[in-house]
C-alpha cells in the first residue's frame, strides 16, 4: 500500500469539534492501516502532561475512532536527570511506525531543546518523502519552519524578541517559512494579541531577524493548512485564514482556497505574484463534505444557548429553556477535548450554573406570564380607582397609582378604557 506524503499545520483547535472534518478525512486515508501517534514532548514539561495525552487519546477515540498511541517521549523532561535511553528509543520507535504523527499544544522553545540530538526530526522528513500524514498545531506548528519564535518567553515573561532555529521540517519540502499560529487571536481585549500574542510590533521585529527568502506562513486559530505532496496542491481547512506574509506584503487565503506549492516554495517572484490572484490560485475551492459543520468556538456556543434560554424565560417556554441548557452542556462535552480555551469553559460552566439557578427558581414560582398572575389583582384595583374617581375622592386614587408605579405597572385611560402594561423591574 502506498502511503500519501501530506502535512497539516494547524493554527490551534488541534482536539476540538472544528478539526474532526480533517482528522477524518486525512486518517481515512490510511485505511484499514491506521498506526496514529501523538508527540507528546511540547507539553512534557507540564504537570498536567498526562492528563493533555488522555484527552487527545479520547478524543481520536470517541471524534475520530481511531486509536491513538502516545509516543512517551515527556520522560525528557528533567533537565537535571539524564533521560532514560530506554525511555527515549521506545519513543522513538513508536514515532518510527507510526503513520499518522500528532503534535500540539506546550512550549515550542522546550520541544525543540528535547528533541535536539535526536532522530525526531529525521524521522518526520522521511513520512514526507516515502510516505505518511504529520499533523503539527499550535506549539507544534511554530517548530516546523527555518525559525520559531519563543512565544512564551517574550509574552509571559517578558523577554526580547528573538527567534530561534526551528525544526526546519518545512525546508525538506522547498518551504522557506516561518510559522505562526494563532495568527488571530484576539484574548487581548485591550492589547494586540494576535500573530501568536506577539503584536504587530514584535512581529515586525521578528521578521526583520528572518533571512531575506524566509517569509512568514500565519495559520488563524480553527485553521489549518493541509499540504499534500502527492498532488502537489495546499488546501485551506477550518474556520478562518492562512495567510502567506511578504514582509509588508501578505496574501491571504480562505477556508476552501487551493493554492498550488509551487507558489509556497517560491511566493517571492513574480510569476508567483502573478500566479496569487483569486482567479488563478483558487480555480476553485475545495469540496467540503458537510460531516460535523463545526461551530466557530465554546464563546460562540455559549453566546448562543444563553440566548435562547433567555429568550425561553421571558416566553415562559419551559421547553425552550431546558432545551438551552442541554445544548449548553452538549457543547462543552464537545469541547472539552480542546487545549486552548483560554477561559472559555469557565465561562460557559458558570452560564450553564446560572440558567440551571433560574430554571430552580422557575420551579418554584413558575414560568407563567406575570401578567396572567397578577391580572385579576390588576383588574381589582382599576374597577375601585374608576369607582373612586368617579366620586372625586382623589386621595384614594393617588394611593392606587403609587401602588401601580412601584410595581411596574404603567395604567392608560383611553377612549377605549382602561388599558394597563407590566414592566418587569
Amino acid at each position: 500500500m502506498t502511503l500519501p506524503r501530506i502535512l497539516a499545520i494547524m493554527g490551534s483547535g488541534e482536539t476540538a469539534p472544528t478539526m474532526v472534518t480533517t482528522h477524518r478525512r486525512l486518517t481515512s486515508l490510511l485505511a484499514p492501516s491506521v498506526r496514529a501517534v501523538v508527540l507528546d514532548t511540547p507539553y512534557g514539561f507540564q504537570e498536567n502532561a498526562p492528563e493533555l495525552a488522555r484527552r487527545a487519546v479520547e478524543y481520536f477515540k470517541t471524534s475520530i475512532n481511531v486509536e491513538l498511541k502516545v509516543a512517551g517521549l515527556v520522560r525528557m523532561k528533567d533537565t537535571h536527570v539524564k533521560a532514560d535511553p530506554v525511555d527515549i528509543e521506545r519513543g522513538l520507535r513508536n514515532l518510527t511506525d507510526a503513520n499518522y504523527v500528532f503534535a500540539g499544544p506546550g512550549s515550542p522553545t522546550y520541544a525543540l531543546r528535547q528533541w535536539s540530538g535526536t532522530s525526531v526530526a529525521g524521522i518526520l522528513a522521511e513520512k514526507l518523502h516515502t510516505g505518511g500524514i504529520v499533523v503539527f498545531a499550535s506549539a507544534a506548528a511554530l517548530t516546523l519552519g527555518k525559525a520559531t519564535v519563543p512565544v512564551y518567553e517574550i509574552y509571559k515573561v517578558g523577554e526580547n524578541v528573538a527567534h530561534l532555529d526551528g525544526l526546519d521540517l518545512l525546508s525538506t519540502i522547498g518551504i522557506n517559512a516561518a510559522v505562526i499560529p494563532h495568527y488571530d487571536n484576539a484574548e487581548g481585549t485591550n492589547h494586540d494579541t494576535r500573530f501568536c500574542y506577539l503584536g504587530q510590533t514584535r512581529l515586525e521585529m521578528f521578521e526583520s531577524m528572518l533571512d531575506d527568502d524566509t517569509f512568514v506562513l500565519g495559520i488563524d486559530e480553527h485553521t489549518g493548512l493541509v499540504i499534500d505532496l502527492d498532488t502537489q496542491i495546499a488546501t485551506v481547512v477550518g474556520n478562518g485564514t492562512v495567510t502567506v506574509r511578504l514582509r509588508a506584503q501578505s496574501q491571504v487565503f480562505a477556508v476552501g482556497d487551493t493554492l498550488p506549492l509551487s507558489f509556497l516554495q517560491n511566493p517571492w517572484s513574480e510569476v508567483a505574484s502573478i500566479l496569487a490572484t483569486p482567479s488563478t490560485i483558487n480555480p476553485q475551492r475545495a469540496e467540503h463534505d458537510g460531516v460535523d459543520a463545526p461551530t466557530l468556538s465554546l464563546s460562540a456556543d455559549t453566546a448562543s444557548a444563553v440566548a435562547d434560554f433567555e429568550i425561553a424565560i421571558r416566553n415562559a417556554d419551559a421547553h425552550g429553556a431546558v432545551r438551552a441548557v442541554l445544548s449548553l452542556e452538549a457543547a462543552i462535552r464537545l469541547w472539552s477535548s480542546d487545549t486552548l480555551q483560554g477561559d472559555s469553559a469557565d465561562r460557559a460552566h458558570a452560564a450553564l450554573r446560572s440558567m440551571i439557578s433560574q430554571l430552580g427558581e422557575a420551579a418554584t414560582s413558575g414560568l407563567k406570564n406575570p401578567r396572567d398572575v397578577i391580572a385579576p389583582y390588576v383588574d381589582a384595583l382599576i374597577t375601585v380607582r374608576t369607582i373612586v374617581r368617579a366620586e372625586k375622592r382623589f386621595d384614594l386614587s393617588d394611593v392606587i397609582r403609587d401602588i401601580f408605579a412601584e410595581r411596574g405597572i404603567e395604567v392608560r385611560d383611553t377612549p377605549e378604557g382602561v388599558e394597563w402594561d407590566l414592566h418587569v423591574m
